[in-house]
């Protein structure tokens, strides 16, 4: 089997320790029959193997639907994930849609300022009840009705009048538990705790980025930058692989983005992995120019947080990227970017000019050179 690079095999390790966990693979709904040696490479795994011993995990890993299944469950049906930004709920009646595997969510703001998540289901027949973004005062079912306010409680049921042991208030959104940290808005499919208003933040941000969140906030990720474009792909292959070709360590960059590498100094290129977060650092190659250091910082970082999302911080400039499974085989990309406010009208003027914005030698949009 292929040698892994050790930010691969680092990401892949937190994985493999949870599925440790459960060493008989066994989740609701959804039954795994794993091989003698899916069990044997989990029970050996040792996340403090050399690099030269790495291996791949079994290709069944990246096609089987049953260990699909298992991932959702295990990996992002539990713990914190980011879905989205603040900026999308800046002002009451703001929301936003979203998917978690096979969870349809939807995010909004109330009239108190309060924020609120949901599943985007009634609770009647499951139908959904918004899609995309925008500004709702309620949430009505297309299907048959049913309004529901923005703190989820069931406000209005059409045709009920007669109906017996019927009680409004046991039919109301059900919850999830969300949060913020910086600019990202995240979400926890964990049912335990659903109901409760405050979660401290603190907590959140050991959670979802153990000890890295001041790192972090010390290298511009934070709420400064405003949210400029978004871009979407669909991509057939299993979520894993992008999210392994991101942690490769610089690995492909001279290959495959040339013109990324161009404004690098693939040299200094280095990777630190922490319980949580991988961040990769790399210097910028264009010092000697003022102009330059302006536009794309002395450095740049990327960061990896657990299980799939990114963050790439340079200069004046942030782009995250977020992996959204959709089967064994089949991924959503979405492509955020933000910029430093007083950049943003040179951004807008610029854009309208060329569809392609640069930086550090890649579309600002499209991701390739």
């Amino acid at each position: 089997m292929g040698v892994m690079s050790t930010t691969a095999m680092a990401a892949t390790s937190v994985m493999m320790m949870v599925m440790k966990n459960h060493k008989h693979f066994e989740i609701k709904n959804c039954v795994h029959n794993p091989t003698s040696s899916d069990k044997k490479l989990v029970g050996e795994f040792n996340p403090k193997i050399s690099i030269e011993k790495a291996v791949t995990p079994p290709s069944s890993w990246y096609t089987h639907p049953s260990f699909f299944d298992l991932e959702l469950d295990r990996l992002f049906y539990t713990g914190w994930l980011a879905v989205g930004y603040t900026e999308q709920i800046n002002d009451p009646r703001d929301f936003f849609t979203g998917r978690i595997g096979q969870v349809e969510f939807v995010v909004c703001r109330d009239d108190n300022g309060i924020i609120h998540a949901f599943h985007n289901v009634c609770r009647h027949h499951a139908s959904l009840l918004a899609s995309g973004t925008g500004k709702k005062s309620c949430f009505v079912c297309p299907y048959h009705g049913w309004t529901y306010g923005l703190n989820g409680a069931l406000l209005k049921v059409t045709r009920i009048t007669g109906i017996q042991n019927f009680n409004v208030n046991e039919f109301g959104l059900v919850p999830l538990k969300v949060a913020t940290w910086g600019p990202f808005v995240l979400l926890n499919m964990d049912k335990e705790n659903t109901h409760q208003q405050e979660i401290e933040s603190n907590a959140v941000a050991k959670e979802w980025l153990g000890s890295c969140s001041e790192i972090l906030s010390l290298n511009g990720v934070d709420s400064s930058l405003s949210f400029v474009s978004r871009r979407e792909y669909t991509i057939e292959c299993n979520w894993k692989v992008f999210c392994d070709n991101y942690l490769d360590g610089g690995y492909h960059v001279p290959y495959a983005h040339k013109g990324l590498a161009s404004g690098l100094k693939l040299d200094s290129y280095s990777t630190t992995t922490f319980e949580k977060v991988s961040i990769q650092r790399c210097e910028s190659g264009c010092l000697e120019s003022k102009d330059n250091v302006d536009r794309l910082g002395s450095e740049a970082l990327y960061a990896f947080i657990y299980p799939n999302f990114m963050i790439n911080r340079y200069g004046p400039w942030m782009d995250t990227n977020l992996v959204i499974p959709l089967g064994p085989r089949k991924c959503k990309v979405v492509f955020d970017y933000f910029l430093e406010d007083s950049l943003k009208v040179i951004f807008r003027f610029v854009s309208n000019m060329n569809p392609c914005t640069y930086v550090l030698g890649r579309c600002f949009f499209c991701q390739v050179n």
